[in-house]
């Protein structure tokens, strides 16, 4: 699965109580400043399944684990995006953050 390049299009997601920061990570390997599944405001009853698909994209142990999990996690933002379930804007940043740890678990099986 490609890291998509979205960063430009992401919307500062803000949360009551919690500071907005910057999402983009620095050239080094530091990883504080990704987004993760808690940081997106999603309708209720959809955030456990939403942890659910990203903790397997983290916790692949194959490449074919790791396709398999981000191709489910890919599939359930579209559905969620299609039948107006969610904004358009959230579904970017859940496409984001699915990425970004693909991405990273894709760098750490290799």
């Amino acid at each position: 699965m490609a890291a998509r390049k979205w960063l430009h299009a992401l919307p500062a997601i803000r949360r009551k109580g919690t500071r907005y920061e910057s999402l983009s990570p620095p050239a080094s390997n530091y990883r504080g400043d990704r987004m993760t599944i808690a940081q997106i405001s999603l309708p209720k009853g959809v955030g456990p399944h939403a942890e659910k698909l990203f903790d397997a994209i983290t916790q692949a142990s194959t490449a074919d684990e790791l396709n398999r999990a981000g191709g489910k996690a890919e599939g359930f933002v579209l559905g969620l995006e299609s039948t107006k379930a969610i904004k358009s804007q959230v579904a970017e940043s859940l496409y984001v953050a699915y990425d970004d740890a693909a991405s990273q678990r894709a760098t750490e099986l290799a």
